[in-house]
């Protein structure tokens, strides 16, 4: 079985190698090319790879290039994990839109927009070349707006799944929590990506008792500690959001705080060099604790169910992941792109019926996907008018004044990325 990962110069990448390197017999990888333009960066990380999997007697090839064509060449999968603009970029993201009183981040808000428009049109780019190349590879997105960029590929007729870590880090906290195994936990996971609410806590499977009121009366201080939201809210909601409806939620206190502290993209620029020193260590061979920080916890677990799923002869496996609604949220278009539990095989996942979404949840999403289907336009077609529009159109921003210098902001500070600027 051979893997490509387009990105594979990300300091993210360690924690998937060593997921590989432990879940081998769930998806028995034998060779696994990375693929960056950071030649430098690459050697690097590929020479870490190589001596994690020594290090766990993992038999897998590793092989890196810049060669995007020649990496994903017979390739059974291809993880997207790229970030255009780097941390650099990133950092824009995050400081600009606070200019204008707004929630400054790299997923969602204005952002989340500037990060869409610099990346749907490579992501593209490059799942053409995977189509020439390996017409029968499954891509697997886990490059953030993961919500826009899964439907842009989806919308493109590609092979495409959508993965983010949420869900499957919120399933090991409340089995943590209830003393369970994180198998015996699954969630009635429902909206859209970095909008979800846990609906229901449920032990053994999609029909099995849910603990969920029992979770929050016994350790909702805990719960909401981790979410960084007042208790109060959890015991208005009687569901667990996850850690992003905090921007929403709590948005004035959350735009202070970040004009008063540096940036997550400074730090983790800063952790990013003290990783890749670490990394160039040839004595290293397994994933330092400090990549913990780093983000993505448990993406390698995440992503190698997924692989497993899509390309192994057993049974449909259940899993989070982002693909078409299909009726799934009957208020949202068919072709919307949604985050829910579904049954994953050979032929792609297919949504679980999901419970029905109170019109406190439901609100909101249709709001956001309608935001998502205009951002997508802009992201595909380009021009002033359309980012404008799909600024007006998402709850964090909302009104005509702000969207109007956000859109200024966004494109003068985006201009090296966006031809048609």
């Amino acid at each position: 079985m051979k893997l490509a990962v387009v990105g594979g110069g990300s300091t993210y990448t360690p924690e998937l190698i060593d997921g590989f390197a432990r879940l081998r017999d769930t998806l028995p990888v034998s060779e696994l090319v990375l693929i960056d333009p950071a030649a430098q960066r690459l050697e690097l990380i590929g020479g870490l790879a190589r001596r994690i999997l020594a290090r766990q007697g993992h038999p897998a090839r590793v092989s890196t290039t810049c060669d995007l064509d020649a990496g994903v060449a017979g390739a059974d999968a291809v993880l997207l994990q790229l970030r255009i603009g780097g941390q650099a970029a990133r950092l824009q993201d995050e400081t600009w839109p606070l200019e204008c009183g707004c929630v400054g981040q790299e997923t969602t808000g204005a952002g989340g927009l500037a990060k869409a428009l610099r990346t749907v049109p490579v992501v593209l780019d490059i799942a053409e070349r995977v189509r020439r190349a390996s017409p029968d590879a499954w891509i697997i997105d886990f490059t953030n707006p993961v919500g826009i960029v899964t439907r842009a590929l989806l919308q493109a007729g590609h092979k495409a799944v959508g993965l983010c870590n949420v869900a499957i880090g919120l399933q090991r906290k409340f089995a943590a929590l209830l003393g369970l195994a994180p198998a015996d936990i699954h969630l009635d996971h429902v909206g859209l990506n970095h909008l979800t609410w846990e609906l229901g806590v449920r032990r053994g499977g999609p029909d099995g008792e849910d603990l969920l009121a029992d979770l929050l009366a016994a350790h909702g201080e805990a719960v909401a500690a981790d979410l960084r939201l007042p208790r109060a809210v959890l015991d208005r909601l009687g569901v667990v959001p996850s850690y992003y409806l905090r921007y929403f939620y709590a948005h004035d206190e959350v735009v202070r705080e970040m004009g008063a502290k540096p940036s997550r993209a400074a730090e983790v620029a800063a952790m990013e060099r003290e990783l890749l020193a670490l990394y160039a260590d040839p004595a290293l061979d397994e994933k330092p604790a400090l990549l913990a920080k780093r983000g993505g916890a448990f993406y390698s677990e995440a992503a190698v169910d997924l692989a497993a799923a899509l390309l192994g002869d057993g049974g449909p496996a259940v899993q989070v992941v982002n693909t078409l609604n299909r009726g799934t949220l009957p208020f949202l278009p068919d072709d919307a792109v949604i985050e829910v539990q579904a049954r994953v095989d050979g032929s792609g996942p297919v949504p679980l019926p999901v419970p029905r979404l109170d019109p406190l949840y439901a609100g909101l999403v249709s709001h956001v996907s309608a935001y998502e289907d205009l951002a997508l336009d802009a992201a595909l077609r380009g021009g002033r008018e359309r980012v404008a529009k799909a600024l007006l159109a998402h709850p964090l921003v909302g009104r005509f004044d702000v969207a109007e210098g956000l859109t200024d902001r966004l494109l003068a500070h985006n201009k090296e990325y966006l031809p048609w600027a």
